[in-house]
């Protein structure tokens, strides 16, 4: 258990990869309406 194995969190960063240990972030989009109203105001 370690770097090479496969289904640890330290094993997913080794290997460059994601999965249930290693979850990526979301990122949240903006809605429509807000990206209209921040166009329109300036």
């Amino acid at each position: 258990m370690g770097k090479g194995d496969k289904k640890t969190k330290r094993g997913k960063i080794a290997n460059k990869s994601f999965g249930a240990r290693r979850p990526r972030k979301i990122r949240k989009k903006t809605p429509v309406e807000e990206k209209i109203n921040i166009k329109g105001k300036s």
